[in-house]
């Protein structure tokens, strides 16, 4: 299995992957817009909202996860098949890509997020949209084991990390949710502070000092909708930690009960 996160030199060296490229915005911006002014070189593009999230809702939060087979149409769309190596990547620190990342390794496949995403390439861009044919892929349910539900993430003792950054889990602010605040007795880990200021991860020294005391047996990672949330489960493996379970409702699901939060 390809590690979770591969450099462009990696990319470079293997030109059988299958580039895609999940850049999404939360304000408002179209991620295939901008796919369409610029992408590495044979990327196709996957619209998060549609082929990686259900649609939103009050009871399941803003990015649900797809039913398995919205989720392997969206692939046999992209050519993307059972057999092929998929390279992900965005424009912010891979928080929006791992979501992609996350779902094909669950079911086993083999999938990385570029690290240092569009900005790590050096190569040219192509404005093209790539013809790939529909390729085979198998429709798998999400395997129950690696998910939480909201009901288990509310027993007391579990350890929930939250993936947003630190105002919004603090309830400084919150643009997009129903309320602000956090899980009570959440862990506050902001996904993107694994990266630098040019979207490439931190060294995995650093990495681990910062993650090793937090990522503990039986963590449950959360974010504001399920999809940054992925990005660390795919650090914990990228570093050999203890496997988590994704909350896909996350924040947004939790806000919109009456179900007690925190702030600060």
């Amino acid at each position: 299995m390809v590690s979770p996160f591969v450099d462009a030199s990696w990319l470079g060296d293997h030109p059988e992957a299958v580039v895609v490229d999940v850049r999404s915005y939360l304000d408002g911006r179209s991620g295939a817009d901008a796919y369409a002014q610029g992408h590495l070189p044979g990327a196709v593009f996957v619209d998060l909202s549609s082929v990686l999230a259900a649609p939103p809702s009050t009871e399941q939060g803003r990015h649900p996860l797809p039913t398995p087979m919205v989720f392997a149409e969206g692939m046999r769309a992209a050519g993307i098949g059972d057999d092929d190596r998929v390279v992900a990547y965005d424009d912010d620190s891979g928080v929006m890509a791992a979501r992609l990342v996350w779902l094909l390794r669950v079911t086993g496949h083999q999938a990385a997020l570029l690290d240092g995403g569009i900005t790590a390439w050096r190569g040219r861009r192509e404005t093209d949209t790539p013809l790939r044919a529909r390729a085979d892929f198998t429709e798998t349910p999400w395997p129950t084991a690696r998910l939480a539900s909201i009901d288990e993430v509310a027993v007391p003792g579990t350890r929930v990390v939250d993936a947003r950054p630190g105002p919004r889990f603090r309830g400084e602010l919150e643009p997009l949710d129903a309320r602000p605040g956090h899980i009570p007795g959440a862990v506050s880990l902001p996904s993107r502070e694994s990266s630098n200021d040019h979207d490439l991860l931190l060294p995995l020294h650093v990495l681990r000092t910062r993650l090793a005391p937090v990522l503990q047996d039986g963590w449950v990672s959360s974010c504001g909708s399920g999809v940054a949330a992925c990005h660390t489960l795919l650090l914990a493996e990228h570093l050999g930690l203890p496997a988590g379970r994704l909350y896909p409702g996350s924040w947004s699901q939790w806000a919109a009960t009456e179900r007690l939060a925190e702030t600060g």
